[in-house]
């Protein structure tokens, strides 16, 4: 295959952005393409990468002299190896409003802390994730669903640079090994190593550090500092649950999600389609992967996290709740190719709860027949992310 240049829909929000703020800081997983992206849609503007030890040296050395190359502006990628820029960016752009800096990361941790003390006001955060469904549909039509699950959504994939078998082997093992482990200090690989499995073994359960703590062997403490670097480094998501002042006992701790399938298989042994169609992880894996798409469209379009689930103490839920304002899109998702009316049980039950606040509910499948016209839409997976729209405003 040929390595192509993918289309992000990120793009159109990070040109809307570009004429506001004189800083634009692009975070997120390392390999989802941030590079890749500003490097092409913002190709006039000069490049360099703070991995690279000389560059590091020169703008460590001399801050004002290595800024001072190109008055206009440049590209600072993994800025997270020298946070000292940012102070110096700040006068510049303080100074000459016009002049236009794109900055890169791929650690909250790294990068939000020091440019809430040194670019607060000036710059806008965004977050890209691995590709979605949407930007490549083209290429994914024809793609079994156990086979996008399977290779997941990295852009190395996509574009041709990479097997799926060797990226994620290669990102445990010079990521997740390495650099995380190095960040936590951690003595025992062995012990990490079984976290992370159990994590994957974990998706779409409530997150409980004391179990995942008897397993592994450390504290409780250390399993939530694990897991808080983690999703700072964009390998594991938290889903809250929603919850309000109410006499209702209502569920009240997060579910554990990866923001990338191909990822999750890995770590769990999953190396086959057919291995994965029998295996009981399956259908936690489409919800991560439907659950996964909304935060992408989120992401993409510039907007925070509003995601959500329903559950309460009799056992009642809804997979995600998309809040806008104080009205909310349910959805349930389910691997089933069939349908079987269980499958609304949640949608109506949680009418005791939020009323009339829910303005849509939907089942999102892996069927072929399809119910637009009921008060519970009934879709194919594929025809409700195309174009994003179970995802879109209410």
């Amino acid at each position: 295959m040929d390595k192509i240049f993918i289309n992000r829909a990120i793009t159109k929000t990070i040109l809307e952005i570009y004429n506001y703020f004189p800083v634009i800081t692009l975070t997120g997983p390392r390999q989802s393409g941030k590079t890749t992206l500003l490097r092409k849609v913002f190709e006039d503007l000069p490049y360099y990468s703070m991995e690279n030890l000389d560059i590091r040296r020169f703008a460590h050395n001399d801050p004002r002299g290595f800024l001072a190359q190109h008055p206009s502006g440049m590209f600072l990628d993994e800025v997270q190896n020298t946070p000292e820029l940012l102070s110096y960016i700040q006068e510049l752009v303080d100074d000459n409003p016009k002049r236009r800096y794109i900055l890169s990361g791929s650690s909250q941790f790294s990068v939000f802390n020091k440019i809430t003390q040194s670019l607060a006001g000036r710059t806008a955060v965004l977050e890209l994730l691995p590709l979605s469904y949407e930007e490549v549909e083209k290429d994914a039509k024809d793609k079994t669903l156990d086979k996008l699950l399977l290779d997941g959504f990295y852009p190395a994939i996509y574009a041709g640079k990479n097997r799926t078998d060797l990226l994620y082997h290669s990102y445990v093992k010079t990521y997740l090994e390495r650099d995380v482990r190095d960040l936590l200090k951690i003595n025992d690989l062995l012990q990490f190593q079984t976290f992370l499995r159990l994590c994957a073994g974990r998706i779409g359960s409530l997150f409980n550090a004391s179990d995942l703590s008897t397993e592994t062997g450390v504290s409780s403490t250390t399993i939530k500092s694990w897991l808080s670097v983690l999703q700072a480094s964009y390998v594991i998501m938290l889903l809250p649950p929603y919850y309000e002042n109410s006499r209702k006992r209502l569920i009240k701790t997060p579910k554990l999600y990866f923001n990338d399938t191909g990822l999750a298989c890995y770590l769990l042994g999953i190396e086959t389609e057919q291995q994965l169609a029998r295996d009981k992880m399956r259908g936690h894996l489409f919800e991560n992967f439907i659950i996964a798409e909304a935060l992408k469209y989120r992401y993409n379009s510039g907007k925070d996290n509003n995601l959500f689930f329903y559950r309460d103490s009799n056992g009642n839920e809804v997979d995600l709740l998309i809040k806008n304002g104080t009205e909310f899109r349910a959805l349930e998702i389910k691997s089933s190719q069939t349908y079987h009316p269980d499958f609304q049980k949640g949608l109506r039950s949680i009418n005791s709860f939020m009323g009339d606040r829910i303005k849509d509910r939907t089942i999102v499948y892996a069927g072929d027949f399809e119910i637009n016209s009921a008060d519970i839409k009934l879709i194919n997976w594929r025809n409700g992310l195309s174009k994003s729209n179970i995802f879109s405003s209410i």
